[in-house]
């Protein structure tokens, strides 16, 4: 799946440019890749945003730079840490028919039979390396857990093959297990250890 997001290009001095740029609500950006020069461009945060909301990280986003139309994915994203306003992003220029590499989300799905008997859920994976060519990049991995009892765990290897894409992430890294509950140890009686003696007083 691919959308459409208006871009514009950018002059890279003065560097004021670029906080001017997001006081506006606009975001300083670099475009990248596949028959395409390095080139600094600029877009409405919201936008943007949108996208990511209603499609995700790994979707396709079409633009025109220098009258050109490509292809992009979005490489990376520098947040503010505080506000979370987008400060700057890199997208990739990429070919549909070649294959990329991207992470992708691991997404739990149902409730493990072992946690209904009281074990505990321990996640290990929040992301797997996976490797599609862009239209077929998914933004998450389902993890179907329902059967999983106290003493189970999954891991790549297990996860079924699917037809659009591969998974990288070695075989053996385990994604999820169902471990038995931790009890915490009983308190000790009240006066035992916590008991002091009192020095005798000398006559």
């Amino acid at each position: 799946m691919s959308v459409q997001l208006e871009v514009k290009e950018r002059a890279i001095r003065p560097r004021s440019l670029r906080n001017q740029l997001r006081h506006e609500g606009k975001v300083p950006a670099i475009v990248y890749g596949y028959q395409i020069e390095s080139t600094p461009i600029y877009f409405e945060e919201k936008d943007l945003s949108k996208i990511l909301r209603e499609h995700g990280a790994n979707t396709v986003i079409k633009m025109t730079v220098d009258g050109k139309n490509i292809n992009t994915l979005m490489s990376k994203a520098q947040l503010d840490t505080f506000t979370g306003q987008m400060l700057h992003v890199e997208f990739l220029s990429v070919n549909m028919k070649e294959t990329t590499e991207v992470e992708a989300e691991v997404q739990l799905i149902g409730e493990s039979a072992g946690v209904k008997a009281g074990g505990t859920l321990a996640q290990n994976l929040y992301t797997v390396l996976v490797a599609a060519t862009p239209d077929k990049l998914p933004e998450s991995i389902e993890v179907d857990i329902t059967n999983l009892e106290i003493g189970d765990a999954l891991t790549i290897a297990d996860l079924p093959e699917h037809k659009d894409y591969e998974i990288l992430t070695d075989p053996e890294e385990q994604l999820v297990a169902i471990v038995e509950a931790q009890t915490a140890p009983e308190e000790e009686e009240e006066g035992t250890a916590a008991e002091t003696t009192e020095p005798e007083l000398a006559e």
